[in-house]
């Protein structure tokens, strides 16, 4: 049995309780958070704590926290057995070393707490100061996950970047379409198959063969007649990314 102790209570560290607490060889022991009031998630009231000094002994503790707060929080936590793991994609695996043992453990996936995922399906991307801890990161990851990736902090920093344009980026513009369908009396639910297909199609082509649209066949009389319907911030948008698609297939126009 492995003993967990969580640290944070936002959304991935909401859905990492959820997960470890259906795996019979995971214990989670407790969850950490400042504030009680927003451990609701943990269903055993006696799991939840608010005082860091009376934190347990245990084999893994999760620190799920912003980015910013984990080198402080790293400084209070004392101590000495299990490895000390943050689940950041953009913070390096040095911001823990001040612990003997310590690694990274970075689930990537969008997490909402109304929103269920299947955990089996989220590629978890590990690094450690050593192949003893590693070997144990591999072996946890793997009781919740079918997909798990040794990446480096260089690399992480990289997909975390990576995973901001996919995901972040896309659906800002999903959020700038919704907007403008309000605005012109359309549901915005009549994009939702468009949306699936280009999703789907990358399945089995690969992002640049999957391109399509005005900007790639350089169709100028449609993409002026789209800017003429544009106010000035989105025609800046629209705009970058029109010339971004025509400079990265340059070759084809």
């Amino acid at each position: 049995m492995i003993k967990v102790v969580i640290i944070g209570a936002g959304n991935v560290a909401m859905h990492l309780y959820q997960s470890f607490s259906e795996e019979k060889q995971i214990d989670v022991i407790q969850v950490f958070n400042r504030n009680k009031d927003h451990l609701d998630f943990v269903k055993d009231p006696e799991l939840r704590v608010s005082n860091i000094d009376n934190i347990k002994d245990a084999d893994l503790y999760l620190i799920a926290i912003r980015d910013e707060a984990i080198e402080e929080l790293a400084t209070k936590l004392n101590v000495t057995n299990g490895i000390v793991v943050h689940t950041s994609g953009s913070q390096h695996m040095k911001a823990l070393s001040r612990f003997e043992n310590f690694g990274v453990f970075y689930p990537l996936q969008t997490f909402s707490k109304n929103k269920s995922v299947d955990f089996k399906e989220i590629p978890i991307c590990l690094e450690a100061n050593s192949q003893k801890n590693l070997d144990i990161l591999k072996h946890v990851a793997s009781l919740v996950s079918e997909k798990n990736f040794e990446v480096n902090s260089e690399q992480r920093r990289a997909l975390h970047l990576s995973a901001v344009f996919v995901n972040n980026f896309s659906n800002h513009l999903f959020a700038l379409a919704d907007d403008y369908c309000r605005e012109n009396d359309l549901p915005f639910e009549i994009l939702r198959p468009l949306i699936k297909e280009t999703v789907s199609k990358i399945e089995t082509l690969n992002p640049y063969s999957a391109q399509t649209g005005p900007a790639l066949r350089n169709d100028q009389k449609t993409i002026s007649a789209h800017l003429d319907l544009l106010d000035e911030d989105r025609k800046k948008i629209y705009t970058i990314l029109t010339e971004s698609i025509q400079k990265l297939h340059g070759k084809e126009l």
